[in-house]
């Protein structure tokens, strides 16, 4: 297979939405299930319960997190070095949220002692609920612009500061997020756990979903009426070496919606958003968790693409020095460098896949507080 350079720029820019997309179906939902943990479990015991349906898959479910930071790293060193500066203080403070996870699931039900239990419910709470609304914030300052720009050197300076991430926008953006995931792990318990957990799950999605589906919407509105778009005046050939500032870049009102007048198939992204929300919460109503599981990671698809479609071919916009954004065309690597990394991605994708099934095919079931009673040291 011969790939020339345009062609493999474009294929990375679809890879990386697919491992975000990966991370989110799979990641999202342990995310979501520690957001709960505190608010479905009424006891020891039912913690219990929420805690195991996700403690055998979280550590697996990590891989898709460290793989798309991985390919954001080698196949677009550039957004990663002006993101990782830019959202540094918010990065850590996602790492340090997630130190609880791995903490939280092996020594919570160490001890006995209720206080260390809860101590640790709230330290996973963390762990899921701050992730989920950060990822959002910066999903949002990136639907902003962020405020960096290139020297004559392509050395990146970043002008802003944590609290300027903490604009209105951005923060309805992790408020998507956050409902999302919500949404999300509240399936995934509902389809694991047994009653009295998934009673509870249950109204867990049917208030996530509704509140996804009207921060969408409101975001969905804003960027529509009252966002400045980026748009490419000129650039040089998709097949040259890259050089962010070899283009030209202007800023429109509205300009986010550029592609769907232009494409209007695009539009099928937003719509899977919606229906896929409204038919997740049908269908967790009608106690069917496991098309509500397929239907919410749906949903998280057309909301990721629906961020992908709005800003192609911009990956990172910079709103201090438009002709600094990072794009598809101007921000990867090398050729070599993403040839190896597309034949990389044909072998070991398929295998984590492939592993991922097996692992939850052989810990599937449900749950219930009589097996964490006989199973009390085994389980977590």
């Amino acid at each position: 297979m011969v790939l020339d350079y345009e062609t493999l720029k474009l294929i990375w820019w679809v890879l990386v939405g697919v491992l975000l997309i990966g991370f989110a179906v799979t990641d999202g939902f342990d995310m979501g299930v520690g957001a709960l943990l505190p608010f479905l479990g009424k006891n020891d015991e039912e913690r219990r319960v929420i805690i195991n349906t996700v403690g055998p898959h979280w550590d697996g479910n990590q891989v898709w997190f460290i793989t798309a930071g991985g390919a954001i790293f080698a196949a677009w060193p550039a957004v990663y070095a002006a993101a990782f500066s830019g959202f540094y203080i918010a990065m850590l403070l996602v790492l340090f949220a997630l130190f609880f996870r791995p903490v939280g699931f092996d020594y919570r039900s160490k001890v006995a002692d209720p206080r260390w239990r809860s101590t640790w419910d709230w330290g996973l709470f963390v762990g899921g609920a701050v992730p989920a609304l950060l990822f959002g914030v910066a999903f949002g300052n990136v639907i902003l612009g962020v405020p960096f720009q290139f020297d004559e050197f392509l050395r990146s300076t970043y002008t802003g500061s944590f609290f300027g991430l903490l604009r209105p926008f951005a923060l309805l953006s992790g408020v998507v997020s956050l409902s999302m995931l919500v949404m999300h792990g509240a399936v995934w318990l509902q389809l694991r756990a047994a009653d009295p957990v998934e009673s509870r799950a249950r109204r867990a999605v049917q208030i996530a979903g509704s509140v996804l589906i009207v921060a969408f919407a409101l975001a969905g509105a804003w960027i529509a009426t009252g966002i400045n778009g980026y748009h490419i005046v000129s650039m040089p050939s998709p097949d040259a070496l890259p050089n962010p500032l070899a283009k030209t870049v202007e800023i429109l009102p509205g300009g986010w919606m550029t592609n769907y007048h232009s494409y209007p198939w695009m539009v099928a992204a937003p719509a899977v958003a919606f229906i896929g929300a409204a038919l997740t919460i049908l269908l967790a109503t009608a106690r069917r968790p496991g098309f509500a599981f397929v239907t919410s990671a749906l949903t998280m698809a057309g909301v990721i693409l629906t961020a992908g479609f709005s800003m192609f071919p911009f990956i990172m916009p910079s709103n201090t020095m438009p002709n600094s954004s990072l794009t598809l065309w101007d921000a990867p690597s090398s050729l070599g460098t993403l040839k190896v990394m597309f034949w990389a991605a044909v072998i070991f994708v398929p295998i984590i896949l492939a592993y991922t099934t097996w692992t939850y095919r052989a810990m599937w079931g449900k749950l219930t507080v009589e097996h964490i009673r006989s199973h009390d040291h085994e389980a977590y």
